[in-house]
């Protein structure tokens, strides 16, 4: 059973979550790393892209990324790039979901075979909302269960619209993606995170969608917390 592990400070927070990461990494051969956007991770990779492992054998991959020009303050890009692949993590290969498509749906189509060849993962690091999203896969989301499937056909789909601002269409990893993964760390940080948290795992019929990634049991996955 998964269990919420509690941090006193952000500073321990975020180097365990740097270091359960670096050691999934460790290994030798070929490795890739998916990577969530937001602000709360940014600590996390700033740790990261100083240690000493081998990444120019290793690719990140963005769990999600809005369906905005690369360069927009929108986009999960400037965060990756700029906190992530800097320092030694720079010999790292990036591999995005925003392409050159007309629609989210074509980029999605256009990353599933580039993804594809670069899973399973060895981590993942994963944001939650408040709504208990994860990745672009929104409780509101008509197609919802299909891409929280295990088993489904998809590693990455284009999401319509998502239910919170900036609302624009975007490219996700579907829960199939993630739970290829050899360790998923999910990060989050407020009381409000926590109690969704703290519902989740005491529910067994929860419907929010991070309940695909805290109870199952295919994946190594720590759930890690600060105020």
């Amino acid at each position: 059973m998964i269990k919420l592990e509690i941090f006193e400070t952000r500073e321990a927070h975020a180097d365990a979550a740097a270091d359960a990461i670096a050691e999934a990494l460790a290994a030798p051969g070929d490795k890739t790393f998916l990577a969530t956007g937001g602000t709360t991770p940014g600590p996390v990779y700033d740790r990261l892209s100083k240690m000493d492992l081998d990444w120019l054998s290793c690719r990140i991959v963005p769990t999600d990324d809005r369906f905005v020009d690369p360069t927009s303050p929108d986009s999960n890009e400037p965060l990756l790039r700029g906190r992530l692949l800097v320092g030694q993590a720079a010999q790292a290969t990036f591999v995005p979901l925003k392409g050159a498509g007309a629609t989210a749906d074509e980029d999605a189509s256009a990353a599933e075979a580039k993804v594809r060849a670069v899973l399973p993962a060895r981590a993942a690091l994963l944001g939650m909302g408040a709504d208990g999203h994860f990745c672009s896969l929104f409780p509101n989301d008509p197609d919802l269960a299909a891409r929280l499937d295990p088993n489904g056909e998809r590693l990455v789909v284009g999401v319509a619209m998502s239910s919170e601002k900036p609302f624009k269409p975007r490219i996700s990893l579907t829960a199939r993606a993630m739970l290829e993964a050899a360790l998923i760390v999910v990060f989050i940080t407020g009381d409000e995170k926590r109690r969704v948290v703290d519902g989740v795992l005491a529910d067994p019929a929860s419907k929010l969608p991070i309940a695909a990634i805290l109870r199952q049991g295919r994946v190594a996955a720590r759930v890690l917390w600060a105020a």
